[in-house]
């Protein structure tokens, strides 16, 4: 009788498994990067809806983000860009490239991004042809990662809509509460800016004492998540300010007043 238990046949197996077993993970990766890619975009539009108030519940996210326009928007100058396309637009690239992006000195990288890039894309949403939200991309450091969102502002350009996170690695139950829609909620209508153009907006220690003339610029901390808190307030400190979107918000404000 012949002897099936040699080292050579079992060998000889254990490289067919791992041969077969690598061809359908590498085939199931193929098959499956188009729809996870297409869920990714999703996720993100239906995170820019949120956080704009247009999310309806039920409705088809593709449809709904249909009313939304997308622009690039050159950080230096505050400019609307129409030399690059908004399908070849992706933001990691353009950050780790020097052509298309600038190295942050400490005293600028409140948010510890290290690089930022040039240009970046925005979302207007219009009803008829009045600007009814601006959604900007924001990003910055909390305890674990990069925290990655949208925060929404009203025309005013200083008055939130809403603030959503859809990548972060904060603590679930403590940081990660950055997704609790009861924390959520308790940034609409708070300012960014004051009268003269500061950025105030801030996640404090403890609650916001209502009574108080700073209350509309702050929102409650996070219960045993100082750093994540501290990491809200400086990623959104970089974005409105600047070196983010300040100039764009300031170029906006402007043709309002010419407009008027």
């Amino acid at each position: 009788m012949n002897n099936n238990d040699t080292i050579k046949k079992t060998l000889i197996v254990a490289v067919s498994l791992c041969l077969v077993c690598s061809a359908l993970i590498s085939f199931s990766a193929v098959e499956l990067r188009d729809l996870q890619e297409a869920n990714k975009t999703l996720d993100k539009q239906s995170k820019i809806l949120s956080a704009a108030g247009l999310l309806e519940e039920g409705a088809e996210v593709s449809t709904l983000f249909e009313s939304i326009e997308v622009r690039i928007v050159n950080l230096e100058t505050g400019k609307f860009d129409s030399q690059i396309n908004i399908a070849d637009y992706e933001e990691s690239a353009f950050s780790r490239n020097p052509a298309t992006s600038i190295e942050l000195t400490s005293d600028r990288d409140i948010a510890l991004l290290k690089r930022r890039e040039n240009f970046q894309t925005v979302y207007l949403h219009y009803n008829s042809e009045d600007l009814n939200a601006i959604i900007l991309p924001v990003r910055g450091y909390g305890l674990w990662g990069t925290m990655k969102g949208y925060l929404a502002l009203q025309p005013d350009l200083k008055t939130i809509i809403g603030l959503e996170f859809f990548d972060h690695k904060e603590t679930p139950g403590l940081g990660g509460e950055i997704d609790n829609p009861k924390w959520k909620a308790t940034w609409k209508g708070k300012e960014v800016y004051s009268d003269s153009g500061d950025v105030l907006i801030s996640v404090i220690k403890g609650s916001v004492d209502k009574s108080s003339l700073q209350a509309k610029y702050q929102v409650d901390g996070l219960s045993g998540a100082t750093i994540t808190s501290n990491g809200v307030t400086n990623l959104l400190s970089f974005w409105l300010g600047d070196m983010g979107y300040g100039p764009l918000i300031n170029n906006l404000k402007d043709q309002e007043t010419k407009d008027v």
